[in-house]
């Protein structure tokens, strides 16, 4: 082996929620790895946990929704300087009488619109999954 400490890298489970053309969006809280980033929902796997039941428990801690997870919307893998990160995109829709996502682990939340996926406004690992998600909040489409 040619590197001296080889770690897995992070496995995290992700949400798009889409309503009413918009899609839920959370923002790192200060003293966080890329405080202030927007992003989508979600959080880390811990070991053994099936990467759904993750995203469950995550939105329930994170914003306080309750949700049904869907099919994988897309897989990334990012390496940054400290770390690496597979991230699990999956989509979800609220159950009915779930309340509405609030900030409870998180910075803020917003429903956003595709004008509002600007790269720059992100981690870099979540970029990748943004002009499929603009192009689903397109009214072209």
């Amino acid at each position: 082996m040619t590197d001296a400490s080889p770690r897995p890298p992070v496995l995290v489970a992700a949400a798009v929620l889409v309503e009413e053309g918009r899609v839920l969006l959370t923002q790192r809280k200060r003293g966080t790895h890329l405080a202030g980033a927007w992003e989508f929902p979600g959080g880390k796997v811990e070991p053994g946990e099936d990467p759904r039941a993750a995203l469950v428990r995550e939105l329930v801690e994170e914003i306080g929704v309750e949700v049904s997870v869907g099919d994988p919307v897309e897989v990334t893998f990012h390496k940054y300087p400290e770390k690496s990160v597979l991230l699990l995109f999956f989509w979800v829709t609220r159950l009915p009488g779930s309340p509405d996502p609030r900030p409870l682990d998180v910075a803020d939340v917003k429903w956003a619109g595709a004008g509002d996926l600007a790269p720059e406004l992100f981690p870099p690992a979540d970029v990748a999954i943004l002009s499929k998600v603009r192009a689903l909040l397109s009214p072209d489409t």
